[in-house]
């Protein structure tokens, strides 16, 4: 401490004066001496005294500086490691926040992979439910296909088996037809089944009505045909009953249109006519198959050589006539069997 050694000199320096002045009264005067001495003593036990406060005070302070040094190193060495644990600790840190940012942003990603794979997982869902719908509505519609073949097959067949059947039918009805007319001027036409009345037999020059004898004619003769078209065995097959009638190449052809068709109106009118031949029975089913067709020069007849070819030459008496054919139902049946084939 600031000025210890001169107090402590100071001391050392006044024991040094009371030895000698203790020595000199000691040898004069003892009792001055005793008195010295006595007072030598009383003051160096204050000095000791406060030597002693001192050199206590001094450890105090130097123990208390010890302490206080060492609290510092203890605190430094602290602080120090601690610091060193809060930096590994920030670096920890530091080192975590990026493993943690990493995977945040891994997460992230995940996420939106996540989202687009469900929205192509929607999409392929409604996809292959649309497909499934679709592959279903195919199935029904190759099922109900495959009936409709199968309909189509089995109607086919049968049409088939009914136009075998009319075509035979065909040939029994000319069959019958000749049969009936074996014995009778008039002849049937062995391809088509039709009967040919001259207009000059039936009516007068440019005229329609029904001459007297072209009546008894056609009484013996369109009873005899309509019989056997409308045989319970031939009718089911027939489609038409036809009157046709046909005129020269002579005058226009609108007013010999008029003329063929008044003719063959005046032979169907014939026909319906119970007194001639039919009975009511028959009248009604002719009603349902008589079609009346004035075809004015257009199917014109032509004039044969001796070898009977056509030559280009109209024969006009020939054309001037009345025809009765019939029309089968297999114009119906072949347009039904094409009717299938097409949607086939």
């Amino acid at each position: 401490m600031p000025g210890m050694p001169y107090k402590i000199g100071s001391i050392i320096t006044r024991k040094l004066e009371g030895v000698n002045h203790f020595h000199y009264y000691l040898c004069r005067q003892p009792k001055a001496a005793w008195g010295i001495y006595m007072k030598n003593r009383r003051r160096n036990r204050e000095a000791f005294a406060e030597h002693s406060y001192w050199q206590s005070y001094s450890d105090m302070m130097a123990a208390l500086l010890l302490i206080f040094i060492l609290l510092i190193a203890i605190t430094l060495a602290i602080y120090r490691q601690k610091t060193n644990d809060l930096d590994r600790t920030r670096l920890e840190l530091s080192a975590a926040q990026s493993e943690l940012d990493a995977t945040i942003e891994d997460l992230e990603f995940s996420k939106a992979e996540l989202e687009k794979s469900n929205v192509e997982l929607a999409s392929s869902l409604a996809e292959l439910k649309q497909a499934y719908q679709q592959a279903a509505l195919t199935q029904e519609e190759l099922n109900n296909a495959y009936l409709e073949i199968e309909n189509a097959k089995q109607e086919l067949t049968t049409t088939k088996q009914e136009l075998q059947n009319i075509v035979g039918i065909r040939t029994d009805i000319i069959g019958a037809l000749q049969s009936a007319f074996s014995n009778s001027t008039m002849k049937v036409d062995a391809q088509t089944g039709s009967i040919t009345f001259s207009s000059d037999v039936l009516f007068r020059y440019n005229s329609s009505s029904l001459t007297a004898e072209s009546k008894d004619t056609l009484k013996n003769i369109i009873p005899m045909y309509l019989d056997v078209l409308l045989q319970d065995q031939f009718r089911d097959y027939i489609a038409e009953i036809i009157i046709e009638g046909h005129t020269d190449t002579d005058g226009s052809y609108q007013s010999n249109m008029e003329l063929s068709y008044a003719r063959a109106n005046a032979v169907a009118d014939f026909c319906l006519n119970k007194n001639n031949g039919l009975n009511e029975t028959k009248i009604d089913q002719l009603q349902k198959l008589l079609t009346v067709n004035g075809k004015s020069w257009s199917n014109p007849v032509y004039r044969k050589d001796n070898s009977g070819n056509s030559i280009q030459e109209v024969d006009m008496s020939a054309s001037r006539r009345v025809e009765i054919k019939f029309r089968l139902k297999e114009d119906e049946m072949i347009k039904k069997i094409a009717g299938i084939l097409a949607q086939e």
